[in-house]
């Protein structure tokens, strides 16, 4: 019954004991207003009661207007348990402050009091969106983690992102002091990839933050973000290997200064699988023993000490016997950095994730096919056209060991 309705019986209940007088002042009431003193406070829902396909990190909330939400509000999920929200100091809005999960039912609870003392129950539901799929990230470094200078944010998704900028825009790195660095999209390797470098290596000390707020980004074709991901981690001292292939022997800088001197033999020779590849190559990973396999070169698993990797094709740096009477004098290996047992072992007890070992005078050069961090062959104006954001994404497929490189080492493997 509307407001006209309660004036129409208001005067038709006057005329009928024939009171002129009453009738007169009835003709003279505010209806409009009297028939809203009898209603609660207005809500506003964000989003809209029996929404779908809600974002589940969107704005969430509900208002009132000439009134105040009751201390009882709370949004519910399907199981009754009320989700984390805040509401205004002046108590007009609540906002859900945590994200919701997919595909999930909520529900609205609780009371608005009108500033004319009128209740008014919070009720409704809405649904969030449903992902086709949801996309996992792994990053390189973790949280409290301290590497070298050369170390490359890496985060590795187990899909194909299809919507690149929205997910970049999704990351961001910190660092104290201020560091030049961008994003960088690679090569397809089991799924999309982003590499986050600087311009030059890092300053030692350097505190690094990176923040992935992936979880509700849309990523494209259906899929979303399956979680958040952060990692907080410290740049230690600097670490130069300084690796001449005609010095025949490699020359670790630390902090500026000459930390060691060892003599080794690398390789060379008329196949490329023997190469060892000039241009900036990051340790990766270190062991004491290590199988090593190269099937091109006829050798199966054969255990090597003090390995320190620098590429995902094979390469290392580590001790082998066997070449120790032409170490300082003739490069004879197939791929590797090879010392003597102590040499390797006084160099390895230094090595830490993310130092650079910069090879120079070789034939060929470290590239996209040998291996996941070949980063630093990359110069800067490239490196930032393979943004998202600052230029064409690169997303050609290239295979991690083309036909004739060493056997990559992820599995045991090295090149010796």
């Amino acid at each position: 019954m509307n407001s006209q309705d309660l004036t129409r019986r208001h005067f038709l209940t006057a005329a009928g004991i024939g009171t002129l007088g009453l009738v007169a002042a009835a003709c003279g009431i505010d209806s409009t207003d009297d028939a809203q003193q009898e209603l609660g406070p207005e809500l506003t829902y964000n989003p809209d009661l029996g929404g779908t396909g809600v974002n589940p990190v969107g704005s969430i909330s509900v208002s009132v207007e000439a009134g105040r939400l009751g201390r009882d509000v709370a949004l519910v999920n399907a199981q009754g348990t009320a989700v984390k929200g805040e509401q205004s100091p002046d108590r007009k809005t609540f906002t859900v402050s945590e994200p919701l999960g997919y595909g999930a039912e909520y529900t609205w609870r609780g009371t608005a009091i009108g500033d004319n003392g009128k209740k008014a129950p919070l009720r409704g539901t809405f649904t969030t969106l449903a992902p086709d799929s949801q996309i996992n990230v792994v990053v390189n470094v973790a949280d409290g983690q301290t590497v070298g200078i050369a170390t490359p944010i890496i985060l590795q998704f187990d899909g194909t992102i299809e919507d690149k900028e929205a997910v970049e825009k999704a990351l961001t790195v910190t660092t104290t002091p201020p560091t030049e660095g961008a994003w960088a999209w690679l090569g397809e390797d089991n799924g999309s990839r982003a590499h986050w470098r600087t311009k030059e290596y890092f300053a030692p000390g350097t505190k690094v933050r990176m923040d992935a707020k992936l979880y509700g980004v849309d990523m494209g074709e259906g899929a979303y973000g399956a979680a958040d991901v952060t990692s907080d981690f410290m740049i230690g001292r600097s670490q130069i290997v300084k690796a001449d292939a005609a010095s025949h022997q490699i020359v670790v800088i630390r902090d500026g200064a000459p930390l060691m001197t060892l003599p080794c033999s690398y390789g060379t020779g008329d196949l490329d699988r023997n190469v060892t590849r000039s241009g900036i190559h990051v340790v990766s990973e270190k062991y004491e023993q290590f199988n090593m396999t190269n099937p091109d070169a006829g050798y199966f698993d054969i255990p090597e000490r003090w390995a320190v990797r620098i590429s995902n094709n094979g390469e290392f740096i580590h001790a082998n016997p066997e070449t120790l009477g032409v170490q300082g004098a003739s490069n004879v290996t197939n791929g590797c950095i090879n010392l003597s047992l102590e040499g390797a072992q006084q160099y390895f007890e230094t090595a830490v994730y993310g130092d650079p070992v910069e090879v120079t005078g070789t034939r060929l050069d470290l590239s996209e096919a040998d291996g996941d961090i070949y980063d630093w062959t990359i110069d800067w104006g490239q490196w930032k056209s393979m943004s998202a954001l600052g230029g064409e994404p690169k997303t050609k497929d290239v295979p991690a060991t083309p036909k004739g490189a060493p056997v990559p080492a992820s599995k045991s493997k090295a090149s010796g």
